[in-house]
């Protein structure tokens, strides 16, 4: 019996099955490691168990007794620890003050036990002086560390609480090869201190380096339960994707040949937490940006079309140094930028439909006075494209679909005749017509010499309408896919740092 057991576990957000009959066991004193594509759930998994999403169905039992866990408090009282890619510290604060924020020591009613806190703020960071760095003191405000020194504080907030349960979520993502070291042998030995730990990492090398079993989930289930020593690379990928073989995806058409001009040019881009980007577009291809969640995909676009600062790298537009300093300079240079996050980059929610499809090419001419008569006469041929459906221009944008308002957001860059189109994840939470919609318009798009840049979450989206993908991981391209070589499974190999 292990010390967590998740049974028949099930979540969905709306219409998408996020987790089906899920199953999970974890022992005590042992790593287990848990692993899926994009979109697998697992996720989903974690914060169940930590409280932060209830789910539909099933059980959770921590030393074979049903626990309800109603949210995080529960899960903190219940024994269970979590470290979060999202890093939850306050930057006003000291390390020391961080570190003991969720477990005060107490030395009376509403009395803190300062002497306790110092004395168990220095053990622990103890642990990590040799690869620390410089500037790190108990004294030091978060605001003014590294990123990989406040990775270092979330991990020892975690361990400050004593859970019996901890769940790390991607927990190296900002560390060096010593401090992984480090952090590795602080796992080791809450394992031999009976402590259960789920481990999440994109890292196949990690993975085999700390992990005893692992789970596998596929599309929200769980498919496998092995042990590590009885398993190896090749496998866990072809679990986690179920076959060798690409899927058929909505978006799949025939290779055919691009334009032979070089449109852009990327060298040695960095910003934060993206290292060394390098590429070549040309002009009418598809460019595929692919790789796990949070690796830095995003991140190049939004440089790209300057809504993110650069810190190094040189970028080329038809050979001319072009690096765009904001939007509207991008623009100005024949970029466009499409965000899966209509909300928050996309839509101006209560404004007319009218004014969300000219916002762009307003911003590019400066033309500010065009009467409404000439305003739809220009976006009419793209709705007439777009098959956009809706009562008339002045409705709110809002009062259409979420596949419509994507359309919207694409006829509204089309207005400027854009040389490049950046899509970050564009199909993320709209339906399968308009879906197919969008793939096509890409298509007509990419035939009449527009390049695309496309980073999409569905991979079988990605392998289905890109000429080729670039696979990122921890920031860095790792692997160029195209031809025969783009399958799911080839994606995760190099997602996941399998070698051959």
């Amino acid at each position: 019996m292990g010390v967590l057991e998740v049974k028949g576990v099930d979540k969905r957000f709306g219409a998408v099955v996020a987790l089906e009959n899920a199953e999970l066991e974890v022992r005590r004193g042992e790593v287990h490691v848990l692993i899926g594509s994009n979109g697998s759930g697992k996720s989903t998994l974690c914060k169940i168990i930590a409280g932060s999403v209830m789910p539909d169905a099933g059980e959770i039992r921590i030393e074979g007794t049903v626990t309800a866990i109603h949210g995080p408090r529960d899960a903190a009282r219940s024994g269970i620890g979590v470290f979060y890619q999202e890093l939850s510290l306050v930057p006003q604060l000291s390390v020391e003050e961080n570190l003991f924020l969720a477990a005060l020591p107490r030395r009376g009613p509403g009395m803190v036990d300062r002497a306790a806190m110092r004395h168990g703020a220095e053990a622990m960071v103890e642990r990590f002086a040799a690869v620390i760095g410089d500037g790190f003191t108990l004294d030091t405000l978060i605001q003014n560390l590294r990123s990989d020194q406040r990775q270092i504080v979330e991990v020892l907030k975690v361990l400050a609480t004593n859970a019996r349960i901890i769940i790390f979520d991607e927990p190296t993502s900002s560390l060096d090869k010593r401090q992984v070291t480090v952090f590795f042998n602080l796992i080791r030995e809450l394992r031999d201190m009976g402590r259960a730990i789920i481990f999440i990492s994109h890292r196949m090398d990690e993975i085999f380096e700390i992990g005893d079993r692992v789970t596998v989930l596929r599309d929200g289930r769980s498919v496998e339960c092995l042990r590590i020593a009885e398993t190896d690379q090749d496998a866990l990928v072809q679990h986690m994707v179920g076959s060798r073989i690409a899927p058929v995806s909505a978006g799949h058409r025939q290779v055919r040949k691009v334009f032979d001009d070089t449109l852009l040019t990327v060298e040695n881009l960095c910003g934060h937490r993206l290292d060394h980007v390098s590429f070549e577009l040309q002009r009418g291809e598809i460019l595929g940006f692919g790789g796990l969640h949070g690796q830095g995909q995003s991140l190049a676009l939004r440089i790209l079309f300057g809504a993110e600062p650069a810190t190094n790298g040189n970028i080329r537009l038809t050979g001319i140094s072009r690096r765009s300093s904001n939007p509207a300079d991008a623009i100005h240079k024949g970029m466009a930028y499409l965000s899966g996050d209509r909300n928050r980059d996309g839509v101006l929610l209560t404004r007319p439909i009218l004014e969300n499809l000219v916002a762009a090419d307003l911003t590019k001419r400066k033309r500010f006075f065009l009467s409404p008569r000439g305003l739809v006469h220009k976006v009419s041929p793209v709705v007439k494209r777009l098959k956009m459906r809706f009562s008339g221009f002045a409705a709110p944008i809002s009062s259409l679909s979420g596949g419509n308002q994507q359309k919207a957001i694409i006829g509204r860059w089309l207005t400027t005749q854009p040389d490049i189109l950046l899509m970050d994840d564009p199909t993320k939470g709209i339906d399968l017509h308009s879906k197919t919609d969008l793939y096509e318009i890409m298509r007509e798009l990419a035939a009449e010499g527009v390049s695309i840049i496309l980073y999409s979450s569905e991979d079988a989206e990605l392998i289905g309408i890109a000429d080729r993908i670039l696979v990122f991981s921890g920031g860095r391209i790792v692997q160029q896919l195209e031809g025969r070589q783009k399958t799911t499974f080839n994606l995760y190999q190099a997602a996941y740092g399998v070698t051959a």
